[in-house]
């Protein structure tokens, strides 16, 4: 499988499209509202968007249910507008992936009214439904009673967001509305979404980041059904749209890779123990010095071995689904863990406001099937203006409350400022597109465990034994390393040293360097 070579240096900007930019003054975001912030996102340094879904739904789930997939939310503007925004991204030699959600819809889509009716029609086995209304599907709640067709539909999270029916990998036999995944229904609901995805790609998206990816076939013995079904969109997509990036919301390298996804997005939960750097009760990019990284290097380097060594798992600083990075690390330990993430392999994504250190907003009522999630995607922070510049809208107006805190961080205080967190993340960006060794796919190989500080790790070019060595330093304490001869090209303290008598490298507390190996 061949990965589109812009992918191999993309550095993506994650916009969640009702947060970022209000052009309208109607208190949400929108596709002109991004527009106008395109050039910021380039003087960043990320070269790369990911967009939150943004077709039309009737947001109980923040647009991951959707109603229409074929036509742009009006609150953010037409296909037109949207088809504008692409053609904008292009222009400033950046990329855009929309966000699939392949494995639900609302139950405003007219696939599912269609599908409540009692008499047979196209739409009837578009979903998984049980053949009696007293028949729960095992292992998944179910929506029932709310129309004349005998049945309960499965449902993939809230309760109006009803299961696509992709089939079941092992169908009980004795249960006729478990389909084969070469049912008739089954073959026309991937049909159907090879559709959608040939559509936006022909009006100019780039890809696509797919929506829990893994979750599609049920009763899926190790995934087996569902990376069949992927296989069978990858023949499709390198015949028809070569070019088209495919990330996917796995969080199984091994097996989204092997579906035929260029890259993985690492998950908060699940097996891969990214909580544990930086959202959990000790993070180990704290500067308290008590946490670990053993268990995530172990697992990192497992499925690393797994995708062969293409730097394929993404790491992002956060997104609309996790708390704010500032939520557990200071502004100091981001600059840190900033380093982490933009010198791992794999494609590094930066949740907006990340950048700033946009705080969680604590104590919100709930908006759009937020609930937890929702202090994690207020609206941006650009400047001192009204509603920090994001809308000119009454603040009672606004998609979610803003952190009202007199000392809230904004783009324009830190692009002023030499110390911020935000010429920190463009400092790094920069070297990392200046340095192939620090891209995308070259090798990493780690030379220490993570259960101490601090952690090392090297990215190698293979053929030239090219080395550069990054050392990250989050504790309190100066920690030292013994490196051969170096260079260091970057880091956030102007007192980490390399001493060639002793032939070590000096990190000074809650600190980074990247050495340029001799």
């Amino acid at each position: 499988m061949k990965i589109p070579a812009w992918l191999e240096n993309a550095i993506f900007y994650e916009i969640y499209p009702q947060s970022f930019m209000d052009s309208n003054n109607d208190g949400i975001g929108d596709f002109k509202g991004i527009i106008q912030k395109l050039d910021y996102i380039k003087e960043l340094g990320c070269n790369a968007i990911w967009m939150n879904p943004c077709f039309d739904s009737p947001f109980g789930d923040a647009g991951y249910d959707v109603a229409d997939y074929y036509k742009a939310a009006p609150r953010y503007g037409t296909n037109d507008d949207l088809k504008l925004l692409f053609e904008e991204v292009h222009k400033r030699g950046m990329h855009i992936l929309l966000d699939l959600v392949p494995g639900h819809t609302s139950t405003e889509h007219k696939w599912f009214k269609e599908s409540l009716k009692a008499e047979k029609n196209e739409f009837s086995d578009r979903y998984v439904w049980t053949d009696s209304i007293w028949e729960e599907p095992e292992g998944m709640g179910c929506i029932r009673g709310i129309s004349d067709r005998d049945g309960s539909c499965a449902v993939n999270f809230f309760s109006h967001q009803p299961a696509l029916n992709y089939g079941f990998y092992n169908p009980n036999p004795e249960k006729k509305w478990q389909q084969p995944m070469d049912a008739p229904g089954p073959q026309a609901t991937l049909q159907a979404m090879k559709d959608v995805m040939a559509f936006w790609l022909k009006m100019g998206c780039d890809g696509f980041r797919v929506d829990m990816a893994g979750s599609l076939v049920k009763h899926d013995e190790n995934s087996k059904g569902t990376i069949s079904l992927w296989q069978n969109v990858r023949e499709f997509l390198d015949k028809e749209f070569p070019d088209a990036a495919m990330i996917s919301e796995w969080g199984e390298p091994d097996k989204s890779i092997l579906g035929g996804f260029h890259m993985d997005f690492l998950l908060h939960f699940g097996p891969s123990h990214y909580n544990d750097l930086f959202r959990c009760e000790q993070p180990y990019f704290s500067s308290r010095g008590k946490g670990t990284a053993f268990e995530f290097i172990k697992k990192y380097k497992e499925n690393y071995e797994k995708s062969d060594k293409k730097g394929l798992i993404c790491i992002p600083s956060g997104n609309h689904d996790m708390d704010r990075l500032a939520r557990h690390l200071s502004v100091e330990e981001m600059k840190v863990a900033f380093a982490f993430l933009l010198t791992m392999p794999g494609a590094p994504f930066i949740y907006y406001g990340d950048e700033i250190g946009m705080r969680y907003v604590e104590n919100l009522i709930s908006v759009e099937g937020g609930y937890g999630r929702t202090g994690s995607r207020s609206p941006m922070q650009w400047d001192n203006s009204t509603n920090a510049g994001f809308s000119l809208a009454p603040k009672e107006k606004l998609y979610i409350p803003q952190d009202e805190s007199s000392d809230r961080p904004t783009v324009e205080s830190q692009m002023k400022d030499e110390n911020s967190l935000w010429k920190e993340i463009q400092k790094l960006i920069k070297v990392r597109q200046e340095t192939p060794l620090l891209q995308n796919l070259a090798e990493i190989e780690f030379l220490s465990d993570g259960s101490t500080y601090p952690l090392v790790y090297q990215r190698i070019e293979k053929s030239t034994q090219e080395k550069i060595t990054v050392i990250l330093n989050p504790s309190e304490k100066e920690c030292s390393y013994k490196i051969e001869d170096g260079q260091i090209i970057c880091s956030n303290s102007s007192k980490a040293k390399i001493d060639k008598k002793d032939g070590k490298i000096f990190v000074p507390p809650v600190s980074y360097a990247i050495v340029k190996n001799q």
